[in-house]
């Protein structure tokens, strides 16, 4: 991760709060995103006080893997995480130079691997693909507290 390209703001001007970073397709890069977003989601609890459930915090954990690893596995250069709160969501946004769009693979339970992309868009409240200028933004939405009286992750009943 490119340290000055890490970003955490706990409240922009706009009401969003986000955390930034880019990545260079590095073996770790991975499980630093995973950790980032860990971070995050702690900070949304412990500073804002805002209700983010267990479910939430492996779901967000979970995209946020699994978008990585596309861009790190097939485009060259290096990739931005964008993890945004608003609405009551998380907005990750991973940004990557290949141009090609992602298409999830028709369900197949014998084929091993290549099922990320079918997961992400069956666990999250919304997914889309943009191409942009240069490459693409792959973006997925995953509510904070899905029930109401949910157990926020971390926090005893």
């Amino acid at each position: 991760m490119d340290e000055a390209a890490h970003h955490d703001s706990p409240l922009l001007d706009d009401g969003l709060i986000k955390s930034s970073a880019m990545y260079h397709g590095d073996p770790g890069d991975i499980a630093r995103g995973r950790a980032l977003a860990r971070a995050f989601l702690g900070r949304l609890q412990s500073v804002l006080d805002l209700p983010v459930s267990a479910r939430a915090v492996g779901t967000v954990q979970l995209v946020v893997s699994e978008l990585l690893t596309n861009a790190c596995k097939y485009a060259p250069g290096p990739c931005l995480l964008d993890l945004e709160v608003s609405g009551g969501a998380v907005r990750v946004t991973v940004w990557d130079s290949e141009p090609t769009l992602p298409v999830a693979s028709a369900a197949e339970p014998e084929r091993v691997g290549q099922h990320g992309l079918e997961i992400v868009v069956a666990a999250c409240e919304s997914y889309e693909v943009r191409r942009e200028p240069v490459g693409k933004s792959t973006i997925a939405s995953v509510v904070l507290a899905e029930e109401p009286g949910a157990r926020p992750a971390g926090r005893d009943p």
